[in-house]
């Protein structure tokens, strides 16, 4: 099959041959359509985490059924599916307290020594989270793909495998905000973007959106934003405080860099509480100063919206179908596989929101 293949941090990705085995008796072979590009992938692509290579990147996808193993009982040949790079095992006690997205289950992997799901000029290949999207096809466990309505577009529900169920679960599921509550949004990307949304679907009072890109603000504002500000006015913070009345409840980290992460914590409310949901660079460290933690502010993380997709994904196609989750606007440009490469560098300059790959 055709692959967008990475052999090396920093280099262009190769387009090439990989090759994929069939399933085996809890897996299932998924024709991808559609696999957004990520800033997570990017983190990746530029080497900041580093991942056993080569391998091919892509976690952010939607496809059809082709196959399924013995054992497969919740999707079957011809279901339309949205993946997501975090399975769960549903027993381990992480699952069984509900922090699905926190489960390390190994069984949900092929073990070393057997046939390995992808290989490369013959030799095994590193799967990308359980996933790699960028590709003609994925092979993956039957956990880590979920049924949905088939007359969800394939483009949009791609984007619902990571930046949606991320964004979105991060309002509904880490801050569980309530109607009426403030929350500001660090971030219009395509996370901080379903980010707002979400909360106006939640019926947050006021809505604040911290982005430097003035065209992203704009579009913040569309999605429901009730305020914005620039995040490199070195005011922002004062300004912020002073727009919400002293502070905003909630706070959500969308970008994964440290000083968005304090810039969350600063303009909390007393007692307010943040969530970072950004991917933050390994070293790197959030600084805050020690007398700050007796206003009874908090922060916690939250991966991949700390939720249960199985449930959660489901739900939010039906927010989609039912004209409450706009994810029309957040799509920047639809681009070929081939494409790639461009579509990476689009991100990287920050003006774009979300380059989504479309397959034959």
């Amino acid at each position: 099959m055709k692959a967008a293949i990475l052999r090396e941090p920093g280099k262009p990705l190769e387009i090439g041959e990989v090759e994929i085995d069939e399933p085996g008796p809890r897996e299932v072979k998924i024709k991808t359509k559609a696999c957004g590009l990520c800033r997570s992938d990017l983190h990746f692509l530029d080497g900041v985490y580093p991942y056993p290579l080569p391998t091919v990147l892509g976690h952010e996808a939607a496809g059809v059924v082709t196959a399924v193993g013995s054992e497969v009982t919740h999707v079957q040949p011809g279901d339309h599916v949205v993946t997501f790079l975090a399975p769960s095992c549903g027993s381990c006690k992480l699952c069984q307290n509900g922090q699905f997205t926190l489960c390390q289950d190994p069984s949900m992997q092929r073990t070393p020594g057997t046939t390995p799901r992808l290989t490369i000029d013959g030799e095994p290949m590193a799967q990308f989270l359980n996933l790699s999207g960028f590709a003609e096809e994925m092979l993956v466990h039957e956990n880590a793909c979920v049924a949905i309505d088939k007359e969800m577009p394939m483009d949009r529900a791609a984007l619902i495998g990571c930046s949606v169920v991320t964004g979105a679960g991060s309002v509904f599921n880490a801050a569980r905000i309530k109607a009426g509550e403030s929350i500001a949004i660090i971030g219009a990307g395509g996370i901080g973007l379903s980010a707002i949304n979400a909360a106006k679907i939640a019926g947050a009072g006021e809505i604040v959106a911290i982005d430097p890109v003035e065209s992203k603000r704009t579009m913040a504002e569309k999605m429901g934003a009730t305020m914005t500000f620039d995040a490199i006015d070195e005011n922002v913070v004062s300004q912020v405080i002073e727009a919400t009345g002293g502070g905003v409840d909630h706070a959500i980290e969308c970008v994964g860099k440290a000083v968005t992460a304090q810039l969350a914590w600063k303009v909390l409310r007393r007692g307010g509480a943040a969530v970072i949901v950004g991917m933050i660079a390994p070293g790197e460290m959030v600084e805050i100063h020690g007398p700050e933690f007796l206003q009874g502010k908090s922060v916690k993380g939250a991966l991949m919206g700390a939720g249960h997709f199985m449930q959660d994904m489901p739900r939010l196609v039906a927010h989609y179908l039912g004209g409450r989750l706009d994810l029309d606007s957040v799509i920047a440009e639809r681009i070929s596989l081939d494409q790639i490469n461009e579509g990476f560098d689009k991100l990287k300059s920050g003006e774009s929101t979300r380059s989504v790959i479309m397959f034959d």
